[in-house]
């Protein structure tokens, strides 16, 4: 819910205890020019919702009977058109089940205006956070945020949508530190077209300068998201938005991120962003997968979410060609450009609670075995079901009894060997890359060999996690 403040005062909001049927309002939760949002409890299903009522104070006011009147006959033009694009933004919202998308589930015509309910989340917005805490956000923090972001427009576009309204006001980042992207603010537009007031709709800094232009919507593409995209990744990173696209496209004085080079952030990211940010959007990336591509960042799918106990530890997926026979297991992704020297990402799980599924499990590698329960042998050797395109025994040659905590992905060429702790492993790396190994508590020596060279990495074990892996001669 985008351009809400935190003011339980709002004018014109319904009073705490107002019922629709089996849904009580609790509380405002904040309000702006067009809406208002309430916390509202479910008493049939008896859980936490919120409620977004369709409210633009500048043409409407609340009657004693609580409907909406409008302040003046010649705004009802503009009335109609918001409260249909904002009946139209609901349905198009239900439609999708995305655990990084604004979930409706359900919307409504009542007091002359209408209403969505949607799941409720905690946390706060982008923006508020970047405000309140700078210091947390970092390139580690945003390339843990960004796949699930990027796969979530995606799937918008995937649909033959566009969001066209990304900023850090538009994306709630919950406690346990995943990223929704709340609502495409199609109301607010719809008014402004009729109203000829079309720049103050658009967020400035944002907005690409297509969405400026009347009749332009077979100009805008996802392109014009990925400029949004590009906008807010420039915020996090130095603070502030890139210029104004309109006064750019009289004199573009935007400074290349390459050129400034900000402390602690790679060169892949900084060229991605201001490859999102061209001012021709011939020049910009002309999907998510190409603009995923630059920033050297893998996509999550819809199934790829991984939520964990604590707040801010999110799992790092891999893509897989197809999915695996057991059914807490998730499609994976591939991350080629996260691969560096030693280990690449070692995140800490204190239990992972995949969405939807509500069952704990262990993660499973691109074209590579499921976990499966250690066997009972001489050996303790787990190995689990192939998949038809990188078969892959995966061996687990430690402690008797010793319950696999770790997934480790394990940079390998064709033909190449490994060995773990001095013992030759029965695993070949999937078209990713990678090999897995699922490991319990210890401290290991890998050693891959082959092609004339040796490489040696030594990792210890010491909690659940998944670590990525490149061997260094």
């Amino acid at each position: 819910m985008s351009e809400y403040e935190n003011n339980r005062t709002v004018s014109n909001a319904l009073p705490v205890g107002y019922r629709f049927n089996e849904f009580e309002i609790k509380e405002v939760i904040g309000g702006g020019g067009f809406g208002i949002v309430y916390r509202a409890w479910d008493h049939q299903l008896e859980r936490t919702i919120a409620i977004k009522e369709f409210m633009p104070s500048s043409l409407a006011v609340r009657n004693d009977d609580m409907r909406l009147v409008l302040r003046s006959e010649r705004f009802g033009k503009a009335f109609t058109a918001g409260l249909n694009s904002f009946i139209q933004e609901a349905r198009l919202l239900a439609r999708f089940n995305h655990p990084n998308l604004l979930h409706v589930l359900r919307f409504w015509v009542h007091n002359d205006t209408a209403y969505m309910g949607t799941a409720f989340y905690s946390g706060t917005t982008l923006s508020r956070l970047r405000e309140q805490h700078p210091e947390r956000i970092d390139e580690t923090w945003i390339r843990r945020m960004l796949p699930m972001l990027l796969g979530a427009v995606k799937t918008i576009h995937q649909e033959g949508y566009l969001h066209r309204d990304i900023s850090l006001d538009n994306i709630q980042i919950q406690d346990n530190g995943l990223p929704v992207l709340l609502d495409f603010g199609s109301a607010r537009r719809s008014i402004g077209n009729i109203s000829d007031e079309t720049e103050t709709m658009l967020r400035p800094g944002f907005a690409p300068i297509e969405q400026y232009t009347d009749d332009n919507d077979s100009e805008q593409g996802p392109w014009t998201d990925i400029y949004a995209l590009g906008a807010v990744l420039h915020t996090l990173v130095v603070g502030a938005p890139p210029p104004v696209s309109v006064v750019r496209s009289i004199e573009d004085n935007y400074q290349p991120l390459m050129k400034r080079r900000p402390q602690g952030f790679s060169p892949a990211l900084l060229n991605a962003i201001d490859q999102a940010l061209a001012l021709k959007m011939e020049d910009r990336p002309q999907s998510i997968d190409a603009f995923a591509a630059l920033v050297e960042t893998p996509v999550a799918g819809i199934d790829d979410v991984a939520q964990v106990n604590r707040p801010g530890t999110m799992l790092v997926p891999v893509e897989t060609e197809e999915e695996t026979p057991k059914p807490a297991g998730l499609k994976r992704f591939m991350m080629p450009g996260l691969v560096a020297a030693g280990v690449l990402v070692g995140v800490a799980l204190g239990g992972v609670l995949f969405h939807g599924g509500g069952s704990e499990s262990v993660p499973t590698a691109s074209e590579a075995p499921a976990p499966a329960t250690p066997a009972n042998t001489a050996s303790n050797t787990a190995v689990a079901a192939n998949t038809s395109s990188a078969p892959a025994a995966v061996t687990t040659p430690v402690a008797t009894n010793a319950e696999p905590v770790a997934l480790v992905y394990v940079r390998m060429r064709e033909g190449d060997q490994l060995t773990l702790n001095g013992k030759q492993q029965a695993v070949v790396p999937a078209s990713n890359g990678f090999a897995s190994l699922q490991l319990p508590a210890g401290q290991y020596e890998l050693r891959v060999t082959g092609h004339g060279d040796a490489r040696n990495e030594n990792i210890t074990v010491d909690r659940p996690g998944t670590w990525f892996i490149n061997p260094q001669s």
